[in-house]
């Protein structure tokens, strides 16, 4: 159990305490910051409080924060595509309907599974037992090339890539209808939304700016393909700023609407490239199209 204090000032009187404490660093999300209000680990002048109480000047805040529950994330014999390995790294590609690393509701089945038992348990620590190795992530119902560390140096190197931009990712996706211009820069911030916290949204507020660079491929009815270059990584970003242009990513049932036939949203990390750890050589891979995006394509060209 962690435990941490803080005094309200006149600075911060009459923000709401799940606010306030979410802006903290305590580890913890604004959502986790409301449970844990709600199950009583939060107390203002030694009294349990509501998650929308406001704070006064003086008021003195504790809050405990329970250790979390670890996982026993287990070795599991699930094969995996292997674009490129080395004794530093290597790049997958991912399967559209896989999980990255488990979580609640994904205990076991996850990349990192069959990660843990193809490296026999030799990746990177930085990320702890739940995703070790694990640099980048892609959502489940995205397919595509992630590239996975095995040592700390290698982990601590492409991390400082991706925070300096120089890191190439490349996607795919098929959006519904025909963007305005066929090439473009998408500069616009992400949070997570005030009224869905499982989703995230273009805002000003509590956000980190987001810049997606894309350009039209090809056109057919209602429907394009699009290219994505990410200069920056938010959570859903390609999705999210689809979206925010009037054009959300074809299948997208969280910003868009479903496709049927299609589990999910038609999108693709198609490329990445990276400089070697150990090498400092520029590196880059490229994968094909897989089945389920060309078979979606082949509908959609045949009208």
């Amino acid at each position: 159990m962690s435990s941490y204090s803080y005094k309200a000032d006149l600075e911060i009187s009459g923000i709401r305490i799940d606010k306030f404490l979410s802006e903290q660093d305590i580890g913890v999300t604004r959502s986790a910051v409301q449970k844990l209000i709600d199950g009583g680990f939060v107390r203002v002048n030694g009294n349990i409080v509501e998650k929308n109480y406001k704070l006064k000047n003086g008021d003195m805040i504790v809050v405990e924060v329970p250790e979390p529950e670890e996982l026993d994330v287990k070795p599991q014999n699930i094969p995996i595509e292997i674009v490129y390995e080395d004794d530093s790294l290597l790049v997958v590609n991912k399967p559209k309907g896989m999980v990255v690393h488990p979580a609640a509701g994904n205990p076991d089945g996850t990349l990192v599974n069959a990660l843990l038992y193809h490296c026999k348990g030799r990746l990177s620590s930085i990320n702890g037992v739940i995703r070790p190795g694990i640099v980048h992530r892609i959502d489940k119902n995205t397919s595509g090339l992630l590239m996975v560390a095995k040592t700390d140096k290698a982990h601590n190197s492409l991390a400082a890539q991706i925070k300096e931009h120089s890191f190439t990712r490349e996607y795919q996706a098929i959006l519904l209808g025909r963007l305005k211009e066929h090439e473009g820069v998408i500069d616009a911030p992400i949070g997570r939304s005030r009224f869905d916290r499982k989703k995230m949204c273009v805002t000003e507020l509590n956000s980190k700016n987001a810049v997606t660079h894309y350009n039209v491929l090809d056109e057919f009815g209602q429907y394009s393909l699009v290219q994505f270059r990410l200069e920056t990584g938010r959570t859903h970003q390609i999705r999210v700023h689809s979206a925010y242009l009037g054009h959300p990513v074809l299948g997208d049932d969280v910003y868009g609407k479903p496709f049927k036939g299609l589990d999910g949203q038609c999108l693709h990390a198609k490329k990445i490239g990276f400089v070697h750890p150990e090498t400092e050589k520029y590196m880059e891979f490229d994968s094909e199209l897989p089945e389920y995006f060309k078979s979606v394509l082949k509908k959609l060209m045949k009208g």
